[in-house]
């Protein structure tokens, strides 16, 4: 009878599945992708959600709890929800340094990293810019560290992970050369962002963003600045105003009605509009709203 136990025990211990949390929806989907089936995923956030301030539920709590890995972005754009939702976990998989945490942002080159920062910079982010997942050309190399990653927690399927990773790695490839295909015509192009959301898609197709609508990041924008850029707009020849979908509207409708440039609602993650439910239709509409 000890000996069914055990086998018993030791059957369900090599099938179970891996409890995995990620941050944000992009990172969900690059883990179905690799793992499909064979890890249970719990997603902390929406996409529609501000990336920077997720409210601390106790439900998130027990996620994290129970999870083998946490996948996050890093680069400090968790740092104002997830560390406390961390700690109350009391799950030491899953805490910085531990084999459980993976922080995808060591894997990616960042880009506006400032020289110095202070309380009078704003939100600035001392490690670089943490929006590194916009630059459609970032994510194999994140979908790789996932990949490996999982295969250090479930050495058994390492042979399927390594297997979907390569098909998912082909057919990004072919995407990524109709992408620049689809941009090639707008680059020089210049636009205004609301916040520093899109400056790595932006870089990489040659687009200049030329100014922000907050006056300092995580800063509203004020009458004062609103009027400087409605004079920097037309004398740059702007011709759209990058909006995201969870800050307000009514600054760049204002400016837009002052220079005529044209808003364009922007995604900053899968599922912050209609109709970006994956990465393929993320990063399509993303270029289709930048360069129709």
């Amino acid at each position: 009878m000890r000996i069914i136990l055990l086998f018993i025990i030791s059957f369900s211990l090599a099938f179970a599945k891996l409890n995995v949390s990620v941050a944000y929806p992009y990172i969900e989907q690059l883990t179905k992708v690799i793992a499909k089936d064979r890890v249970k995923i719990s997603l902390l956030s929406r996409g529609d959600w501000d990336p920077h301030f997720v409210v601390p539920k106790p439900s998130l709590v027990a996620k994290l709890r129970d999870s083998d890995l946490l996948i996050l972005n890093g680069a400090s754009l968790e740092m104002g929800w997830l560390p406390p939702l961390m700690k109350s976990s009391n799950n030491p998989k899953i805490q910085k340094g531990a084999n459980g945490y993976l922080d995808l942002s060591e894997y990616v080159k960042l880009q506006d990293i400032p020289k110095s920062v202070n309380r009078s910079m704003g939100h600035v982010h001392e490690e670089g810019n943490p929006h590194f997942a916009m630059d459609p050309y970032n994510i194999i190399p994140l979908a790789e560290s996932i990949m490996l990653t999982l295969a250090l927690h479930d050495e058994a399927n390492y042979s399927y992970y390594k297997k979907n990773f390569e098909t998912f790695k082909s057919k990004w490839q072919k995407k990524l050369k109709s992408y620049d295909a689809k941009m090639k015509k707008c680059r020089g192009m210049k636009v205004v962002q609301y916040h520093e959301l899109f400056n790595y898609f932006l870089k990489h197709y040659g687009i200049n963003s030329i100014d922000n609508l907050e006056p300092i990041p995580g800063i509203k924008p004020n009458s004062k600045h609103a009027l400087k850029l409605v004079d920097e707009i037309k004398e740059q020849g702007v011709t759209l105003i990058l909006q995201d979908v969870y800050h307000e509207h009514k600054t760049a409708k204002f400016i837009a009605q002052k220079t005529g440039a044209k808003v364009v609602e922007l995604p900053h993650d899968v599922g912050a509009v209609k109709g970006t439910q994956t990465l393929d239709r993320f990063f399509d509409t993303l270029v289709r709203r930048v360069c129709p």
